[in-house]
């Protein structure tokens, strides 16, 4: 099962009862932050859902209204008492950015490992003390890129959550496997004893499916995205327009209309829709989700510390 808020809804500037970019996961008891606008901490501390767990955090790019809340989220996790890394993922430029931000948050507890513009998934486990923030072989989070067309260096996400396969019992004994193994092969790992290797599939079942959930905000609509997202449990969209008179706006400034992201939903073939990023100048998005209904019916207009959960079916 995997649970998510959105802790801010709003794009450019912060409005009373709408806070900026945020986007806050929780799974096996661990936190994946996606943006930190104006306002993340304080939907945090509302909901209560505790900063110390936060192992990832997902930049989508530099502009203030996504990355303005950082440093003092990141003071206010060392206030927590954690001392573990945290990895900070961002498009080109995120170094130099995390760099000038901590110029007020000199001091940390904890270290921070930065993974720019990764070309290459990365793969995270769920446990705290497993966190690896480069590719290889692990089992829980994968964390994809895609690189979107905004006024400055931006990325799209997506979040695959893995499903372990069950613990076969039958396909154990069939295959001879010591029960001593049994637990060790469960984990994935292979054993070599006395000459003979042993498999972590001897004592598994097939392969279950898992939750995806892609993140993508400040940018026009590209043909890529649809590949991206394709079977997405959730989409998380930019809907920084409603009304379709405002297209020439999302043109100029890089952004979205509730229309294009209904139609990225429709293409990729998603379950769920979610719009966010709203333009202050939009007071009601309710308003306007028909615009998106009526090409994806599966569309949720975002509010501040809307809770989702997603679950894995069997």
């Amino acid at each position: 099962m995997v649970d998510l808020a959105l802790l801010g809804c709003g794009g450019g500037m912060p409005i009373p009862e709408r806070y900026l970019s945020s986007l806050l996961i929780s799974y096996k008891g661990r936190k994946i932050l996606m943006d930190c606008g104006e306002g993340t901490q304080v939907s945090m501390k509302i909901l209560g859902w505790g900063f110390k767990t936060i192992d990832v955090i997902c930049i989508t790019h530099g502009h203030a209204d996504h990355i303005m809340g950082l440093p003092g989220l990141l003071l206010t996790i060392g206030n927590s008492g954690r001392t573990d890394p945290i990895t900070i993922i961002g498009p080109i430029g995120i170094t130099d950015i995390v760099k000038g931000l901590r110029v007020v948050a000199p001091y940390l507890p904890y270290e921070i490992n930065i993974v720019e513009n990764p070309q290459e998934p990365v793969r995270i486990k769920a446990s705290l003390n497993d966190t690896e923030t480069s590719a290889g072989e692990f089992n829980d989070l994968i964390i994809s890129t895609l690189e979107l067309e905004h006024s400055t260096n931006c990325l799209g996400y997506s979040l695959y959550f893995n499903r372990k396969p069950k613990f076969d019992v039958k396909s154990a004994i069939k295959n001879d496997i010591p029960k001593e193994f049994w637990n060790r092969l469960q984990k994935n790992e292979i054993i070599i004893d006395h000459g003979k290797t042993y498999f972590p599939k001897l004592v598994l079942g097939a392969k279950r499916v898992g939750i995806k959930i892609s993140f993508i905000t400040d940018t026009r609509s590209l043909s890529k995205i649809k590949t991206f997202i394709k079977g997405s449990d959730l989409f998380v969209c930019e809907g920084t327009y409603g009304d379709e008179n405002d297209i020439e706006k999302a043109i100029r400034n890089k952004h979205m209309t509730f229309s294009e992201a209904a139609e990225l939903a429709l293409g990729g073939e998603v379950k769920e829709l979610l719009l966010t990023h709203f333009s202050p100048s939009m007071l009601m998005p309710l308003e306007y989700k028909d615009r998106a209904e009526i090409i994806f019916i599966n569309t949720i207009i975002g509010s501040d510390r809307f809770i989702h959960t997603l679950s894995f079916k069997d």
